[in-house]
């Protein structure tokens, strides 16, 4: 009957603590590596920080079209150098140019 009590009062404690235990490293583990732990939090970090540096350069791109786009819509623009500028954009020539294609640069030694 004493041994009974020794046990009882060592094993229940002991019994309570390890489940205390498996309770509290179940929550830890998933606060760490779970889907809102402390690895998912450093992932969206990175994505994010990822995500501002395309955000920046697309911003610095758009600024060089609305400033592109500010030349042509201005009322000093040079009709001469807007249809030379579409000329060769588009590939294309006038009937009236004078075209001089000169030799691939492959067949010179």
């Amino acid at each position: 009957m004493v041994i009974r009590r020794r046990a009882r009062r060592i094993l229940i404690p002991l019994v309570l603590y390890s489940i205390s235990a498996a309770v509290v490293a179940y929550f830890v583990h998933h606060a760490h590596s779970g889907a809102r732990g402390f690895q998912a939090r450093e992932q969206y970090e990175a994505q994010a920080a990822e995500l501002n540096k395309e955000l920046a350069a697309l911003k610095t791109e758009r600024t060089d079209w609305e400033r592109r786009i500010a030349l042509l819509r201005s009322e000093q623009i040079d009709r001469d150098l807007l249809e030379e500028r579409a000329r060769i954009v588009l590939g294309r020539v006038h009937r009236n140019d004078l075209v001089i294609i000169l030799g691939n640069d492959e067949n010179k030694p």
